[in-house]
């Protein structure tokens, strides 16, 4: 009995010892990430996004400020927290950058498939990562509230969820296997669970963000092609119905957030 009653002291004491040491790395965190929040970077390129709206550019030497982002032409505060969404002079359910994408060529003539293919941080992808950052500043403390109304809409939330959890690949990995349960994190990384609202400023409310690891920011896109690299998948197209579709799933699971982007990251 002597030694049971020693055994379950010890276990009682490392459970503790455990949970305060759970604590005090959390608390870390939080302090790590104060002070990254001081200063974000991601206030030039909003500055430079907001520029670049105004410009008459492109084959068309025209401006972006018809661009209807679902709110009316050239309508921008708002818009961010309510996409993805159905447009109907497309046909299709976009997100910021793909529909980025549409005003781009409509608008002022750029090539859109070639921008698309474009690697992150170049030409024409490096502006719309400042359109993004811009744009989703406008909305910043604004909450989520995706519409759900248009047909494609529920659809593209559906195919959102399926591929949230679809296990393929060399590891046999899906999106739920870190963002499918509570309190997981890798080394500084909150992997919050992205199947319900994880809550204010959390998962899709915190993105676009500046990334300073990389010293970048990075768009919700970016931020799905490098989740798909960690799966060991193939890279998706850029603005493709995978990603949108993704996306879709998380924003309309995130209605009431508000949204923090863009955000800055380690």
């Amino acid at each position: 009995m002597t030694t049971m009653k020693l055994a379950l002291a010890l276990i009682g004491a490392a459970a503790g010892l455990a949970a305060h040491a759970q604590t005090s790395t959390a608390d870390g965190i939080a302090q790590y990430r104060a002070m990254l929040a001081d200063g974000n970077p991601a206030e030039l390129f909003e500055a430079k996004g907001e520029d670049l709206w105004k410009q008459a550019r492109g084959p068309k030497k025209a401006s972006l400020q018809q661009c209807d982002l679902g709110k009316g032409p050239g309508v921008v505060k708002g818009a961010f927290v309510e996409l993805p969404r159905y447009f109907s002079d497309t046909g299709r359910v976009q997100d910021l950058e793909s529909r980025l994408l549409s005003c781009m060529e409509t608008l002022q003539g750029f090539d859109a498939k070639a921008i698309a293919a474009t690697p992150f941080g170049k030409g024409e992808q490096a502006n719309i990562e400042a359109y993004v950052a811009w744009i989703s500043s406008e909305s910043n403390g604004l909450k989520f509230n995706l519409p759900q109304q248009h047909p494609a809409e529920k659809q593209m939330y559906a195919a959102g969820k399926k591929l949230f959890y679809l296990r393929a690949g060399p590891y046999d990995f899906a999106c739920a296997t870190c963002h499918g349960e509570d309190g997981k994190r890798i080394r500084l990384q909150d992997l919050p669970a992205l199947y319900k609202n994880p809550g204010d400023g959390v998962g899709f409310a915190a993105w676009p963000a500046y990334r300073v690891s990389s010293g970048e920011l990075w768009s919700m896109q970016r931020r799905l092609n490098d989740c798909f690299r960690q799966q060991r998948f193939p890279y998706p197209g850029y603005a493709s119905d995978v990603t949108i579709a993704l996306a879709t799933y998380m924003g309309v699971n995130s209605k009431g957030a508000t949204s923090v982007a863009p955000a800055i990251k380690r």
